[in-house]
């Protein structure tokens, strides 16, 4: 018989421009934690983790010359970079718009069956928060 084991969560890797204010985006727009950075005694970090819930995002900002590539960019049907199931999408929207977060797609059922939004982070990485209708 096979052996086989359960997958317990993801966490995407971002490249950023810049750590520092990509952290202060996801902490203060969209409620986010940091969890490490590296080097943790370095004023500018390259390297972190952040979370929400059992959300994590791992960040890095590479080199002056390595930027982001959101999928967008890449193609225009291609535009999420993650979509984050949420338990009551409505409720997300709020606390976001309470936050000042611009949202690229406002809070609405979906062709696709969703109850969903979409929001840009500051690197262009295009997030959608929903869950199935």
């Amino acid at each position: 018989m096979e052996k086989t084991t359960t997958l317990t969560e993801i966490a995407p890797f971002f490249i950023v421009d810049n750590l520092s204010e990509t952290l202060k985006f996801y902490n203060e727009k969209l409620g986010f934690k940091t969890d490490f950075v590296y080097p943790e005694d370095d004023p500018d970090p390259f390297f972190g983790i952040i979370s929400r819930d059992s959300i994590r995002l791992l960040l890095k900002a590479i080199t002056e010359y390595i930027h982001p590539i959101p999928n967008h960019t890449r193609h225009e049907w291609a535009l999420w970079d993650a979509f984050i199931w949420v338990a009551d999408p409505d409720i997300l929207y709020e606390e976001y718009q309470s936050r000042g977060v611009e949202f690229h797609e406002h809070i609405a059922n979906t062709d696709d069956n969703l109850r969903a939004f979409e929001l840009k982070d500051n690197n262009g990485y295009m997030l959608c928060f929903g869950k199935p209708l």
